[in-house]
This record gives C-alpha cells, sequence and structure tokens, in this order.
C-alpha cells in the first residue's frame, strides 16, 4: 500500500534493532554484556528516593487531570530556579514550557522553525538529528568530527555551511561520545552564529541554534558545561535549550523534560506540543517541582549519582587503555560527562581463528558480539561514516563488578585475532 512520502523515507533506528537483537540473546539464557543502551536498569539506579515518594502522593491526592501546555506552574518554577543555581542561565518561569521528555520539545523546535527545503546542520555522530530533520522536510547538512576535537562540531567546518541554513543542532554532552564543548570551541560557533544573523537583516529569517543539554549535570572532574548564552549574552534571541530530568535523575521513563527559549519561538513550541497531546503527565509534573526545590536532596542525590558513573566509565577508560598498552588496536577518550564512553575498535584486516578476514566494520561488530558478548554501538549508527572504528559504551544498566569481567571478555577474543 502506498503510505506518504514522510512514512515511506523514516526508518527504525539501528540501535533498536540491535537492542532488540541483544534482548533475545539475553532471553534465550544466553550471558551477553549489554552496553547499548542509553538508559538505566532501576535496580542499579534507581529514580531519587524523595522524587519516587513525591510521585506517589501526588497520584494519591488525585493529580490526574490535564496538566495544561505550559506545563505545572510549581514545576516551572523550580527548574527556573534550578537553571540559575547551577547552570548560571536566568530564565523566568514563563521562558520555560514542560513536555513528556525531551523528544517533543526537539521535535516541536525543528517545526517552529525549519521550512521544508531550509538546511539544517548538525555533526555526525549524533542522536536523531537526521530523523528530525526528516520529520521537518529539513535538508540535512552533516558536519564529520573528528577524535582529535573530542566529536565536537567547529565553527571552522560549520562556516561554509551556514549561508542557507535555519537550524544548527548541537548537543554537550554529546549522545553518544560523552564528551563536551571546549569553551573556545563553543565561542567560536556562537560568533558565526551572531556574524551571520547580523549579516541576514531583521527581513529574513535567522539561523537558530538548538542546544540539546540533557546531560548536563553529569559532568565529572575539571570538565566545566558551557552554554552559548554563557559565553555570548547576544546569542539569548537565537537559542533553544532541550533538558529535561531523563538523565541526570536517571528518570528516562517518568518523561519529564522542559525547553527554554525566546518568546516567539517558546509560543510556538508550547503550541505544537499541545496540538501533539505530549505534555509530561500532572503527578509527575507536580512530584518533579517538589523534588527539586529539595536543594539539599537534589545535590546528595547527584553527588553519589555522578560517582557511580564515573567509576564505571573510569574503569572501562582504564581497561582499554590497558589492551592498548598490551598491543591491541583499540582505545578510548578520557571520560568526561553523559554515561557514555567512546572507545575504538580498530580490528578491520584481523583474523579470526576460523581464518576468516574481519573485512569491515560491521563485521569487527558482530565478531565483539558473537565472541566477547559484549553490546556496544558503532558511530555510524549515529550518522558518522562507515569506515568509522568507534563505538559508543554505555554504562547505565552495568554493575560496578561486571567492568573487569567485560574487559577480561574482549582481552579474550582479541587473543583469537591474528
Amino acid at each position: 500500500m502506498i503510505l506518504s512520502k514522510l512514512a515511506q523515507g523514516i526508518q527504525t533506528s539501528p540501535i533498536i534493532t540491535l537492542a532488540a537483537d541483544i534482548n533475545e540473546k539475553i532471553q534465550q539464557g544466553e550471558k551477553f554484556y549489554n552496553l547499548t543502551i542509553g538508559d538505566f536498569n532501576p535496580q542499579i539506579f534507581p529514580i531519587p528516593e524523595e522524587f519516587r515518594d513525591e510521585i506517589i502522593a501526588a497520584y494519591r491526592a488525585g493529580y490526574t487531570n490535564y496538566p495544561g501546555a505550559l506545563g505545572l506552574p510549581n514545576l516551572r518554577n523550580a527548574v527556573s530556579q534550578l537553571l540559575a543555581r547551577y547552570a548560571r542561565l536566568n530564565y523566568d518561569p514563563e521562558d520555560i514550557v514542560i513536555s513528556c521528555g525531551a523528544r517533543p520539545l526537539l521535535y516541536s523546535a525543528y517545526r517552529a522553525v525549519v521550512d521544508p527545503g531550509d538546511s539544517v546542520i548538525f555533526p555526525v555522530p549524533s542522536w536523531n538529528n537526521d530523523y528530525y530533520t526528516h520529520l521537518s522536510f529539513g535538508k540535512q547538512v552533516l558536519i564529520e568530527t573528528r577524535p582529535e576535537d573530542n566529536f565536537m562540531p567547529t565553527a571552522e567546518a560549520i562556516k561554509p555551511q551556514l549561508k542557507d541554513a535555519a537550524l544548527i543542532a548541537l548537543c554537550s554532552p554529546l549522545n553518544p561520545t560523552g564528551t563536551v564543548f571546549g569553551k573556545q570551541q563553543l565561542e567560536d560557533i556562537c560568533d558565526l552564529v551572531l556574524e551571520e544573523n547580523h549579516s541576514r537583516g531583521p527581513n529574513r529569517k535567522p539561523v537558530y541554534l538548538l542546544f540539546d543539554q540533557i546531560y548536563w549535570q553529569l559532568t565529572f572532574g575539571d570538565n566545566r558545561h558551557y552554554t552559548p548564552v554563557n559565553l555570548r549574552p547576544a546569542i539569548r534571541d537565537y537559542t533553544v535549550f532541550v533538558d529535561g530530568m531523563s538523565k541526570a535523575f536517571a528518570g528516562t521513563g517518568v518523561r519529564l523534560g522542559w525547553g527554554f527559549a525566546p518568546a516567539h519561538i517558546l509560543k510556538k513550541m508550547r503550541t505544537i506540543i499541545s496540538h501533539m497531546g505530549a505534555w509530561a503527565p500532572r503527578a509527575e509534573q507536580f512530584a518533579a517541582g517538589s523534588y527539586l526545590a529539595q536543594t539539599e536532596a537534589v545535590e546528595r542525590y547527584l553527588t553519589h549519582f555522578r560517582k557511580e558513573l564515573l567509576l564505571r566509565l573510569e574503569g572501562f577508560y582504564k581497561g582499554f587503555i590497558y589492551l592498548n598498552g598490551k598491543g591491541y588496536p583499540v582505545d578510548a577518550i578520557k571520560p568526561q560527562a553523559a554515561i557514555y564512553l567512546t572507545v575504538q575498535l580498530n580490528l578491520r584486516g584481523k583474523k579470526t581463528p576460523d581464518g576468516k578476514v574481519l573485512d569491515s566494520n560491521a563485521a569487527v561488530h558482530r565478531y565483539i558480539l558473537d565472541e566477547a558478548k559484549i553490546g556496544l554501538v558503532p558511530m555510524p549508527y549515529f550518522g558518522a561514516s562507515q569506515e568509522s572504528s568507534w563505538y559508543r559504551l554505555s554504562v547505565g544498566t552495568c554493575r560496578l563488578q561486571e567492568v573487569e569481567l567485560i574487559i577480561s571478555s574482549l582481552e579474550e577474543a582479541l587473543k583469537q585475532l591474528s
């Protein structure tokens, strides 16, 4: 049957397909280490206890009717205070909209500023920008990033593509790499956007900046989270932020996201979200507002959560560096943020014990799945070149004691290659 061009062109995420393949193996009783999914095992990383109790109390109190298009006032007030306290971002509650997670915010931002045929610039690897551009009938402009830049885009790479762009989609900390923008990197991009919009004048649609910072509270050590508005206040008029509780509070299934933007964009995003019916549930909204106001509880949870994530990320990083030191063609980028480690398996051309040559990165991926029993996500799944030998490793479902076992399993698989 013939469907719309949009439906015919949209594809299922290869990450979902990969996860289904691995889950089937696990259900069949096979021992498998699933480091693919950007989610959390609630038995390992539960949401904050105080937040859980507030949700239960809200349902018992009858918070089960429509929440309103903008979001509940107590949550928008709490988000406004959270941003001011921890991120030095001053947005009034009226500048904030609530939705059921970050995805409706991303989609509504795209639809608010992208016309059919407009260019959308985004780095690869990155998460889902290709799908949102397709859903908005935009034109993809991919910026292939490099490990020496921590897989973050540079102003130099963006500049030649900027003339006809309607949107630049950025994410920091970045899914899938767990890396962050350096201060100068982001300043240069902001200056580029401001210069471009000044040249366009008032009668032409500006280029907007979409800044997804859903992982920003999971930034580790000496690494800092920079935002466009902190670095260049003038860019506030062109910047749409996407944020929420999905990652920093292990609440992926709670579905609470918030966006903040200039009033003329936010109004249209709110309308689009409203027509989609993509509000966050009223009880969860009220509970989140009550919880986020508990400053000590929030800080206590985040301190513990960051520590546990970093222990796993550093464990894997040290493991890969150990294997690299033994001469295996693997590598990793030191963890900076989020729940991801960027690792390299440069095994193309190696031979398996039965004489089969790993003649492609897809063959390498299959070998690691079958022999090491480790699930990683290849960066080409996030739009990178098929020649990329880099992978995303996620620790959201990993127990700390499994880290050493996984590295040992990988080493055994590497030993078999010649």
